[in-house]
């Protein structure tokens, strides 16, 4: 079949699929684009001359589009995503953020970002970085470090297999990320002739490996000589479909559960067994068991340094029993390694611990904890703070309205440390917050991707000021698409989240107020108009009531709404008392600064290094 190399590559993604457990779903279930010289010719031809093999969505910033895509493949537990193309040059750098946030979580993203002649018969031709040193150099490869699998196709007869390699990357649970195909526009453009099982229907499984045996009963014994086990439940736990094994361990075992960022809504916020969020952004009570822990079951977490407080929760004689699909994060913290599948491991688990259980004062001093903080959780709520709200009184308001299949967006700022203690989470998808970068611009584009992977539930987007500046521009996208959003947008005159950071370390906020250069009066950015302005509706909430009333209002309507309301930046959320580790100045002239030193230096002296001395696993 003679085909250019921009109409194989559609025919080509169209017929790829995921299975897993018997479930088939599109692999590429559609693509974001912009176009320019360098993809319009090629891969954006294809695309209209068979628009039935792959539906097309027209983005505004192609960092945005790679965003929506991990937010899309986020939703369908990394089984199915989108694909991302973009003209040659700024477009195709412009996706390198998004690349990036996409590697760091693990979700599968495609991106096919033109590139400069193969030929170079056009000599240096617009946006190209000319490189003394090479001809073979062009912007894309900034996309190398970024990408799981990253492929120049120079020949025609170089795609069948980089397309087979990039989507066993796409498709590998403990491997996967953003996966780069640059494509030449004269190569785009080129015709040959493909062999027809090409184009056939292909499926992929999705694997669920199971734990070695001798592994398994080791852990089995180390939980069931723990004093004070704890589970701390990782993405993974919600990527495999592991939420109801998880609950059924936890329910035999009595072990209680604390949650990361990416594992929020493993257990409901309200089980018996549930201690909400731990690390630096946790609660009280996953963080007090966390110290007291004798063995930690970690499930589908890469123990990242919010998560650890900067290795500093848990105990110099804390052991690790790791369950991952992923072997360099089953083997941090010198813990025993449980490689495989998070549902495939606990289920095997649950039975190697049949008639396990905690004794009933570890049992009862985790109920106690958990409801200690969900009283913290309710003053927050229900503050009162005038005559602006705090911010926990805005995400109170948003989690009473919203329903539990109802899905909260965010990534960036403050907010996201608040929710992760905050929220209550009622449903396992219902929390949605990227804190692998914690990239600035997330949240809309974010936001407009979990809408698309699942149109039957509200999306609500929490944004603040910061934020929105740097990309709103998927406003207009989900506005064209006619994918409704609820954004509540939190203004409060610059970059909070920093600012509190800066003060902590004796720096005095420098840097993170909105304000004009020669005064302190506030700049008057009017972004409920800019909200106005990209065609959605805008509405002006000053109060909890009335942010209340908005917020149902949205719900009804039919059309992408941002509903503004100014907080106090200066009233925290609880404390977590846990520490991040954010270095300060060894000598300065400032008291603010030397203060927070001494503050630094005691609670640096708590960081552990997690390799205390293990009995080794015996093998038969």
């Amino acid at each position: 079949m003679r085909l250019t190399v921009g109409q194989a590559l559609v025919r080509f993604l169209a017929a790829q699929h995921t299975e897993r457990d018997g479930v088939e779903q599109r692999l590429i279930a559609g693509c974001f684009g912009i176009f320019g010289h360098g993809n319009v010719a090629g891969f954006g031809q294809a695309l209209v001359q068979e628009p039935e093999l792959m539906p097309y969505h027209q983005g505004r910033n192609e960092q945005g589009m790679v965003h929506a895509a991990a937010g899309y493949a986020r939703m369908h537990n990394r089984l199915s995503t989108l694909a991302c193309t973009a003209s040659v040059g700024h477009g195709s750098t412009n996706m390198v953020t998004g690349a990036a946030l996409a590697t760091i979580n693990r979700l599968p993203v495609l991106l096919l970002p033109g590139d400069v002649f193969a030929t170079r018969a056009a000599g240096t031709v617009l946006r190209e970085l000319e490189d003394p040193g090479s001809y073979n150099v062009s912007v894309n490869d900034c996309l190398r470090p970024v990408s799981r699998y990253w492929d120049r196709i120079e020949r025609p007869e170089q795609l069948v297999p980089a397309l087979l390699a990039a989507m066993r990357v796409l498709t590998d649970p403990a491997d996967t990320g953003a996966v780069t195909l640059a494509l030449p526009q004269d190569v785009q453009a080129e015709a040959a002739d493909w062999p027809q099982e090409l184009f056939e229907r292909r499926v992929w499984h999705v694997r669920r490996p199971v734990p070695e045996p001798v592994v398994l009963e080791e852990a089995a014994r180390r939980l069931r000589g723990a004093r004070a086990p704890l589970i701390v439940a990782g993405g993974g736990t919600i990527y495999a479909e592991a939420t109801d094994a998880l609950r059924a361990l936890a329910e035999s075992t009595g072990i209680p559960v604390a949650e990361t960022q990416a594992g929020k809504g493993s257990l409901a916020y309200d089980h018996p067994s549930s201690v909400g969020a731990i690390g630096a952004t946790g609660t009280t009570a996953a963080n007090a068991l966390a110290r007291e822990a004798d063995v930690v079951l970690g499930i589908g977490t890469r123990w990242s340094d919010f998560t650890t407080a900067s290795r500093s929760l848990f105990g110099p004689d804390t052991r690790f029993v790791n369950l991952n699909v992923a072997p360099v994060d089953a083997f941090k913290h010198a813990g025993l390694p449980l490689v495989a599948d998070a549902r495939a491991g606990l289920e095997v688990l649950s039975e190697a611990l049949a008639g396990f259980a905690v004794d009933d004062a570890h049992r009862s001093r985790a109920t106690e904890l958990a409801h200690e903080w969900d009283e913290t959780v309710e003053r927050a709520y229900r503050l009162g703070h005038a005559p602006l709200p705090a911010q926990s009184e805005v995400i109170g308001a948003v989690n009473r309205v919203t329903e539990p299949t109802d899905v909260v967006v965010c990534a960036a700022g403050s907010m996201p440390g608040d929710l992760h203690k905050l929220w209550r989470t009622r449903d396992p998808k219902g929390y949605h917050v990227e804190y692998g970068f914690s990239c600035m611009g997330y949240e809309i584009a974010g936001g407009l991707g979990v809408k698309m992977a699942a149109p039957e539930r509200e999306a609500v987007v929490m944004v603040g000021d910061g934020s929105y500046l740097m990309l709103n521009s998927e406003l207009a996208t989900a506005v064209a698409e006619g994918h409704k959003l609820t954004v509540v947008l939190v203004q409060n005159h610059g970059y909070q989240s920093i600012g509190a950071l800066s003060e902590s370390v004796g720096s005095q906020r420098f840097g993170t107020r909105y304000r004009y250069r020669d005064s302190d009066r506030t700049l008057p950015v009017d972004l409920a108009a800019n909200a106005a302005s990209l065609g959605a509706e805008a509405v002006r909430a000053s109060t909890v009531a009335e942010l209340e009333t908005a917020l149902r209002d949205a719900r009804a309507s039919t059309h992408t709404t941002v509903i503004h309301v100014e907080t106090d930046p200066l009233v925290g959320a609880p404390s977590s008392e846990a520490w991040w580790d954010v270095p300060v100045a060894e000598t300065s002239e400032l008291d603010s600064t030397r203060t927070a030193r001494e503050k630094y230096e005691r609670n640096k002296r708590t960081q552990q290094t997690y390799l205390s001395t293990h009995e080794k696993v015996e093998t038969p």
